[in-house]
C-alpha cells in the first residue's frame, strides 16, 4: 500500500462516531460543518423515502454514505489527498496516470469503510 494513501500517522480530529444519523450529524458539525445543509437535506429525503416505501434501505444508504464521509473527513490530510487524487484522475493525460490515482482512491475508501465498520462489497469497488 502506498504511504500516501494514509498520509502518515495523522491522528483523527475526532473518534469515528456510531453509525446513527444524530451521531453522524454531530461529527459532521465538527469536521465539515459546511456539509451540514447537504446532510440535512439528504436525511430528510431518505426519511421521506423510507416512510413512503416502508423500507429502511434509504436510511441505511444515508448512514453508510455519511459514515464513510466522516471517516475520511476526520483525517484532514487524508481528505485533502483524496481531493487531489480525484482531480488527478479527472485530469490524467494517460490511462496509467488515471489508474494510479483511482487505485489510491480505492485504498483510501477501503480504509474509510473499515473505520466506519462497513463491508465494502464487490459492487462498491
Amino acid at each position: 500500500m502506498s504511504a500516501a494513501a494514509t498520509e502518515g500517522p495523522e491522528a483523527p480530529l475526532i473518534p469515528q462516531p456510531k453509525n446513527a444519523p444524530e451521531d453522524l450529524r454531530a461529527a459532521i458539525a465538527q469536521v465539515a460543518p459546511e456539509s451540514l445543509p447537504t446532510f440535512d437535506a439528504e436525511r430528510a429525503e431518505a426519511l421521506r423515502q423510507a416512510r413512503s416505501t416502508g423500507s429502511a434501505a434509504p436510511m441505511q444508504r444515508l448512514v453508510g454514505q455519511w459514515a464513510v464521509y466522516v471517516a475520511i473527513e476526520r483525517h484532514p490530510q487524508r481528505a485533502a489527498r483524496l481531493r487531489r487524487l480525484e482531480s488527478a484522475a479527472e485530469q490524467a493525460d494517460t490511462d496509467e496516470e488515471a489508474l494510479a490515482a483511482v487505485s489510491e482512491i480505492g485504498r483510501i475508501l477501503d480504509l474509510a469503510f473499515a473505520e466506519a465498520g462497513l463491508d465494502r462489497g464487490p459492487a462498491d469497488r
